[in-house]
């Protein structure tokens, strides 16, 4: 059975109905001594509740977690010895059955993400300095590291911080033929080309951000013509003009999560994570330190980002956020608090509302990954 037909079914059940209260299973990187491994839930969508969470893989600090487009593999950059990507078959009920690992031979990775055909992922090693690129099988295992591309320079405006690359997340342009590695060292988007036969990418250009931001995660805009980049230690976001043809991205604007008087109230404030609702006019952001989520409002016409709350997340260093796949919720992953806390969603503003009765604990959550 090739690739292509399996993506198409895929697309087959997307689109057949569901019950209105079927529950979607969600998984949970974590990282720190209390946790064995993957953890797994439960959400449903019309109540904002999550189950009970269970241990669905034990592995060594199983970060960042990703899926492979079909959803029926997931991958972790984990510990299994080494740093390694590891690989998961999905089971029924939502346990994972391991598959194996592949180490990544230059340092734990920080991100990574699966190419749309879903014949190759790609991992940021943010110590490392590097990305790596690994095949897939047609079950979705891991074939190899088939290369591995070393990011130069140093962009040296932000202490120690900024004395050599620190690639830290992976991501493709909605056609496929490009990737992107923010690099919070050198304050710019590594861009590639990309080509599949065989997989491999090629250095294509940069998006240069603001000096001394360090870039951490990005998003693209619903339709795709802009990027949102966050950066981590200014706890901003400038949105790019993404030229789909030419696989460039242009600087348009910036604005700060935070006001200056609150980010200096606290050392070690820094952002983690930014979303794109599927509507496309909220954008939001995490602030460690301060933690906090921001809620902003996006131009559809310019990608200029306005700030219109800022919400705690009744946690402790919210590492990472997400949307559930019906756009209704947001939940923050609080890394020091060992919680996952829910929030509604406005439709009108998008902006937040704490559900008590949504809390759960889950040991050093720092990754939340539905599968829909």
């Amino acid at each position: 059975m090739n690739r292509l037909f399996l993506l198409l079914s895929a697309v087959v059940l997307a689109a057949a109905p569901r019950g209105l209260t079927d529950p979607t299973d969600v998984y949970f990187g974590t990282s720190g001594r209390e946790t064995k491994g993957i953890y797994h839930s439960t959400f449903d969508s019309e109540t904002g509740k999550l189950t009970p969470p269970s241990l669905a893989a034990e592995i060594g600090s199983p970060g960042f977690l990703a899926l492979h487009p079909l959803g029926t593999t997931l991958y972790a950059v984990a510990n299994d010895g080494a740093p390694c990507v590891a690989a998961f078959r999905i089971k029924d009920g939502g346990g994972l059955e391991p598959l194996n690992t592949v180490a990544i031979g230059d340092g734990g990775g920080a991100h990574l993400s699966v190419h749309p055909s879903g014949s190759f992922l790609l991992s940021a090693q943010y110590g490392g300095g590097s990305t790596a690129l690994f095949t897939l099988e047609e079950d979705g295992a891991l074939r190899e590291r088939a290369q591995l591309v070393e990011h130069e320079g140093g962009a040296r405006v932000f202490g120690n911080r900024q004395d050599s690359p620190h690639p830290h997340w992976t991501g493709f342009s909605q056609d496929g033929h490009f990737a992107f590695v923010p690099d919070l060292g050198l304050d710019q988007i590594v861009i590639y080309r990309v080509s599949q036969t065989p997989p491999m990418i090629h250095p294509h250009g940069v998006g240069q951000s603001v000096s001394g931001g360090g870039p951490r995660h990005m998003r693209f805009s619903v339709g795709g013509k802009f990027i949102f980049l966050l950066n981590e230690l200014s706890l901003s976001v400038t949105t790019f003009r993404y030229d789909e043809k030419a696989g460039t991205a242009e600087r348009r604007s910036t604005v700060r999560a935070l006001s200056p008087q609150v980010k200096g109230r606290e050392a070690f404030n820094s952002a983690s994570e930014i979303l794109v609702h599927p509507n496309g006019r909220f954008v939001y952001s995490a602030n460690r330190g301060h933690d906090s989520v921001t809620v902003y409002h996006a131009n559809k016409r310019t990608g200029k980002l306005k700030v219109v709350e800022v919400e705690p997340i009744r946690g402790s260093w919210p590492r990472n956020i997400n949307l559930d796949p019906s756009g209704k919720w947001l939940l923050a992953a609080g890394a020091h608090s060992n919680t996952i806390a829910v929030f509604s969603i406005d439709p009108s503003d998008g902006q937040l509302t704490f559900q008590t009765r949504g809390l759960i604990n889950v040991p050093g959550p720092i990754c939340i990954l539905f599968n829909p």
